[in-house]
């Protein structure tokens, strides 16, 4: 082996190591510290104070309930739509892709709020608009609640879920389900005995991520929970560290220890389910094709559900942002309402120097960081793919690690990192939490990407005499190109639209567009927000268009040179 492949594999350990344990290295000792200024003067107080608290029992079951019960919403919609898509013969199959990847450009905060601007029981556009029509006395609908939350977060998390599930559906072989008619067993016997036992890893790994995305879920609980004054874990630990004249970093890190133990625990569950579903592929010849169940008078009800949930999943939160972006206060769409419109909020947003300052951050973390993620991924990739030493499986086990890393607990370890540096309270400590936060996103399509890329197409080039460097230009880089865009677009997304980390670590001077917006949402200046939430929404589009024109020219280019 070549003796300079060791030394990359050991520098990435440290890199990737420094972004991923230090941080929760400096959790733990600062679980036990006295404080911020006082780090190393040890003491229990922090984790006894903590735990004794009388309201983190209603904390936790809120949190058990919040979290459970969307993602309960989150798997069962995805079980039926991908058994929809897969198995049936439902018009207009392309919706099911729609619904599974633009949801996940729209980000949490802003979805949130837009269900907020909806269902809000004061002066929300659906709850009005039932009043007027109906004479209704109360609103009929109240957004800010436990159940409002539940509904809200597995809308979220229901395109992660049908992209864990949908595949497996796509390649179950029928015969098992029609062995079973033969010997009598009708369609939801055979479903209920047949089909989701053997789904079942696929179900169980869809659950167990969606467990551990509500449980780091932020943006939710802060904009439809605080009004309401339902309190879960992230609100909770938030509430700890950013309210009252001494924030108590101390006890908010013996916490977060918990929180942080419980989603590395199922982490660690969902990996070996995923690893699991490998024994239950059933798919065993050319000539397998899946058998389409007519769905008869069914048919087009069940095509105008899923319509009507692309409607509301995609559609309905854009265009209430961008409605109420127009408006001079919450009015139920009129021809009176329209004719009230302006570009007030706009120019406001526009001439604001906080939010052109958030705007300019955030591109240049999009930018900048997604860029730096995707170099440090190639190598960690390359490194966990095509060397497969035992130090390789141990970058890999700790570039997965920050899959498990709530948000704002994490963002906590990083303040207890960042205020012994002069990093403290700057861009780039931003830019370093992200890193650490969302490696793996980069890191998954680029492992794909170069399992793609088989052995013998390099060894070739360099039998035929071609240099390594020739052969990574020629063969290797433009085979990983779709990876690298995929992983560039997927970053910058994600650094965009960040919330839980940013709330923590951004300061006067770093603030970001999700923490300005969240910003607006408490003050109430909903036109504002969502000016600058439409703002967002089209510079992520951009990025994305942006980086898929690139990626298509560069390979174009490449395949002309060779």
């Amino acid at each position: 082996m070549n003796p300079s492949r060791p030394a990359l594999t050991y520098t990435l350990i440290a890199i990737v190591g420094l972004l991923t344990v230090a941080p929760v290295a400096m959790l733990a000792f600062g679980s036990f510290s006295q404080g911020l200024n006082a780090f190393g003067q040890f003491t229990t107080a922090k984790y006894v104070a903590a735990y004794t608290d009388p309201a983190l029992l209603s904390v936790i079951v809120n949190t058990i309930v919040f979290v459970i019960g969307s993602t309960l919403v989150a798997t069962g919609l995805a079980l039926v739509f991908a058994y929809l898509n897969t198995r049936t013969d439902i018009p207009f199959k392309f919706l099911f892709g729609v619904l599974a990847i633009v949801p996940m450009m729209i980000p949490h905060l802003l979805f949130s709020v837009a269900w907020g601007l909806l269902l809000n029981p004061s002066n929300g556009l659906i709850n009005a608009a039932l009043m007027e029509t109906f004479g209704l006395p109360d609103a009929p609908f109240n957004v800010y609640s436990l159940y409002g939350m539940i509904l809200v977060e597995g809308l979220l998390n229901m395109p992660i879920a049908y992209l864990i599930i949908a595949p497996a559906m796509a390649s179950f072989d029928v015969s098992l389900e029609e062995s079973s008619r033969v010997f009598g067993a009708g369609t939801w016997r055979t479903l209920l005995r047949v089909t989701l036992p053997v789904l079942r890893p696929a179900i169980l790994a869809a659950f167990v991520l969606g467990v551990v995305r509500s449980l780091a879920s932020y943006a939710v609980p802060r904009v439809l929970g605080t009004p309401g004054r339902v309190e879960v874990l992230a609100t909770y630990l938030y509430e700890m560290i950013a309210t009252g004249y001494s924030p108590d970093y101390g006890k908010a890190a013996a916490l977060g220890m918990s929180a942080l133990a419980t989603s590395v625990a199922l982490i660690w569950a969902y990996r070996a389910l995923t690893a699991e579903s490998g024994k239950f592929v059933t798919i065993s010849s050319r000539g397998w094709r899946p058998t389409v169940i007519a769905l008869g008078r069914a048919r087009l009800p069940l095509f105008g559900a899923v319509a009507l949930l692309s409607f509301v999943v995609i559609v309905l939160p854009v265009a209430v942002l961008l409605y109420t972006s127009f408006m001079p206060y919450s009015m139920v769409p009129s021809a009176q309402a329209f004719a009230q419109m302006s570009w007030r909020h706009w120019l406001e947003v526009i001439e604001d120097p906080i939010s052109l300052l958030a705007l300019r951050n955030s591109v240049f973390l999009a930018v900048v960081g997604a860029t730096l993620g995707v170099l440090l991924s190639l190598f960690v990739a390359y490194a966990i793919v095509k060397l497969r030493t035992r130090a390789a499986g141990v970058l890999e086990s700790l570039t997965y690690l920050s899959f498990s890393f709530p948000g704002i607990v994490i963002g906590v370890g990083f303040m207890w990192f960042f205020v012994q540096t002069p990093l403290y309270a700057t861009l780039t400590a931003l830019l370093v939490g992200y890193l650490a936060t969302y490696l793996p996103y980069g890191v998954r399509p680029l492992a794909s990407a170069f399992v793609q890329v088989h052995a013998h197409l390099e060894e070739s080039s360099l039998v035929c005499g071609a240099s390594p460097l020739t052969t990574a230009r020629r063969i290797t880089l433009p085979l990983l190109i779709p990876g690298v865009v995929s992983a560039w677009i997927l970053m910058a997304a994600m650094f965009l639209r960040e919330l839980t980390v940013s709330v923590v670590l951004s300061r006067p001077g770093s603030e970001v567009l999700a923490v300005q917006i969240l910003s607006f949402a408490d003050d109430g200046l909903w036109g504002k927000l969502s000016a600058l939430g439409i703002i967002m929404i089209a510079i992520s589009t951009v990025l994305v268009l942006a980086a898929s024109f690139v990626g298509a020219r560069f390979k174009a280019m490449q395949g002309a040179a060779g």
